[in-house]
């Protein structure tokens, strides 16, 4: 193989990732399309890039398959147990018919942007390796003992950015020099070209491609992909009575109540989930709870509603939206959720893979008023923001 190849590294499991922490943070949905397929699609568009391979944990592939479904990707292989030794088997699966340069790019940088993938492909004509990055403004401070112990100079200070682009085999060779020395973890592919004595150029990086490590990082991108998005409100009701024959508690908004009475329902009668799910469904106009989970349908008796929730997050990241906010109102009598309301809220964020700061859980009565007043049922009302944001990004 001739020309350039983009290598995209995406065999961490991202331990400092809370949002979506069920999944490595490069499959978690970024404005409704998988980080790593941002990424990937930025690389297969670049008229410069002959072929896109991905490193992945194998027992990702699932989840890689689901990633990049529509992506016109080479053949995935499996990682090692550190950043180094995943580069290292990449190159190695090119070496059989090698291309001339390779990219070497982080899946947790989505935004790289087709200028600054150009600009590094430029580098290579005039030396054996180029780095993004972008200089550091920040003035720089030592510290110890939570207090500052001096002061470092900032000139000549650069933050650098994936990707990395080489000549194909300069880079494979410093890899496995690196791997034979048994040298520390070196943190880029640049730091293992410089112990190789591999002459490495500067260009410049961009300051929207930014390495997504925390949930900060995750609602920073989101903001910059939020610039051109559509914002919509959808809106849910529910409502359930209690049923005298069912004990209780009452399971709502994903936490169970302590109550002598249990809510009527074909699934958990979960009012405040219930209600969460049809505001979803009606910002991304797909219809209501009960088009997707009928009620007489045995398939759904019993079910727990967090189902349903997950479905509905699944609909707007599929529609290429993200959940901005989601406002819930319980109505009752009784229980009272004023000692719940803050599980509640975990409990609503941790199935959405959103903060809990996104999510607002409030009750209030009817004074007494009608069946709810008389406490014959309760019901929740919620809102929910969506942000249909640039999927082709």
């Amino acid at each position: 193989m001739s020309g350039c190849v983009a290598l995209i590294v995406a065999a961490g499991h991202g331990s400092r990732f809370a949002v979506g922490a069920e999944r490595p943070k490069q499959y978690v949905p970024l404005a409704g399309r998988a980080m790593l397929a941002r990424a990937a699609a930025a690389f297969i568009d670049h008229p410069a890039v002959d072929g896109t391979r991905v490193v992945i944990r194998r027992r990702d592939r699932k989840l890689y398959d689901e990633a990049v479904a529509g992506l016109t990707l080479l053949a995935p292989v499996t990682g090692g147990a550190t950043r180094q030794d995943s580069v290292r088997l990449g190159l190695e699966s090119l070496a059989g018919d090698a291309p001339d340069r390779v990219l070497i790019h982080d899946a947790a940088r989505p935004l790289v942007d087709a200028n600054l993938i150009t600009r590094v492909i430029d580098a290579l004509e005039r030396f054996n390796g180029a780095v993004p990055a972008v200089p550091v403004a920040d003035t720089l401070k030592l510290g110890a003992g939570g207090v500052v112990t001096g002061s470092l100079p900032r000139d000549n200070l650069w933050r650098a950015q994936t990707p990395q682009g080489f000549w194909f085999e300069a880079i494979l060779d410093a890899h496995r020099r690196a791997a034979e020395a048994r040298q520390p973890e070196f943190t880029d592919d640049a730091a293992v070209a410089e112990f190789a004595g591999i002459e490495v150029a500067l260009v410049a990086g961009a300051a929207d491609n930014l390495k997504i490590t925390t949930d900060e990082d995750l609602a920073r991108a989101l903001r910059l992909l939020s610039g051109s998005a559509e914002y919509r409100a959808g809106h849910g009701f529910d409502v359930h009575a209690f049923d005298p024959a069912k004990p209780g508690p009452v399971r709502l908004c994903g936490i169970d109540i302590p109550h002598g009475t249990g809510l009527a329902g074909h699934s958990d009668a979960d009012a405040g989930l219930h209600a969460v799910t049809d505001a979803l469904l009606g910002a991304i106009g797909a219809g209501d709870i009960g088009a997707h989970f009928p009620p007489g349908d045995e398939k759904w008796k019993d079910a727990d509603s967090e189902r349903f929730l997950r479905r509905a997050a699944e609909l707007v990241a599929a529609a290429g939206g993200a959940v901005v906010h989601v406002d819930v109102t319980v109505i009752s009598e009784a229980p009272r959720i004023a000692a719940h309301r803050e599980a509640m809220r975990r409990r609503i964020a941790a199935i959405l893979g959103i903060e809990a700061g996104r999510v607002s859980v409030k009750a209030t009565t009817t004074d007494g008023l009608g069946a709810l007043g008389r406490g014959e049922g309760l019901a929740a009302e919620a809102v929910a923001t969506v942000a249909l944001a640039g999927a082709g990004r």
